[in-house]
């Protein structure tokens, strides 16, 4: 369970999700950018609809605990092995919702974060079963620094940007994405009931790539911070 804090709110919030929602091939330049990352299902056409898939709730850290390399992995022997950073906006459902219409998103919204939708792209690629396995080991999601309500910003217009020890490695702004936030929420909500401190993550921009221990990573979104952690190897 992560604890962050509000937006000129007292207190903080225990974010205790059942499901988190990741989205796929959301901005046109990060699915350019598919020839450089060989993932099944990533090509260069744009979606139709939005392209979702499941993290699980054992992925989450808070602002500079360690994404932790898992020592399993080295049992398969990866020619090249490959764990990205993916710098996100993120926003968490207020209240149990189900079949909401894009002009009322924003009343089901707590508010919206960072993430870094951390990815094994060698699972990612090879799984029969999908993207599923590659996007959630332990510690693949860190979130934070905070939690800003929907009306103390514009998620259709925020700068988004990735630093990788302390080098900028991915920028643009959330009005490049496919599908706003409202739509994604009308979308997934249609198809699955959402509950308080759900959790969706609406994709990356380009510029996704490797990290490796001794690695910090960053992820800064305009009127949120910037989420930092740093990448080590389990003991």
């Amino acid at each position: 369970m992560i604890t962050l804090p509000i937006k000129d709110q007292t207190g903080s919030y225990k974010l205790d999700p059942r499901i988190i929602i990741g989205v796929g091939l959301n901005y046109r330049e990060h699915i350019a950018e598919h020839d450089k990352i060989h993932v099944q299902g990533f090509t260069q056409k744009i979606p139709a609809e939005p392209v979702i898939f499941p993290k699980t709730p054992n992925v989450l850290i808070g602002p500079d605990a360690p994404i932790i390399i898992p020592k399993f992995l080295e049992t398969y022997r990866f020619a090249e092995p490959r764990i990205d950073y993916e710098a996100e906006l993120a926003f968490i459902i207020k209240d149990h919702c189900k079949n909401v219409s894009r002009k009322d998103a924003m009343q089901h919204i707590l508010g919206f974060t960072c993430m870094n939708d951390v990815t094994q792209r060698n699972l990612q690629r090879s799984d029969q079963s999908g993207w599923f396995r590659g996007k959630s080991l332990d510690t693949f999601g860190p979130i934070g620094p905070m939690i800003v309500p929907p009306e103390s910003l514009d998620p259709g217009n925020l700068e988004i940007r990735a630093r990788l020890n302390q080098a900028e490695v991915q920028s643009s702004n959330t009005r490049n994405m496919i599908f706003p936030v409202e739509d994604l929420l009308a979308f997934i909500s249609m198809q699955i009931t959402l509950g308080p401190g759900d959790i969706i993550t609406t994709g990356t921009p380009s510029g996704v790539g490797p990290i490796a221990p001794g690695d910090i990573i960053e992820i800064e979104i305009e009127g949120i911070g910037t989420l930092r952690n740093p990448v080590i190897a389990e003991p």
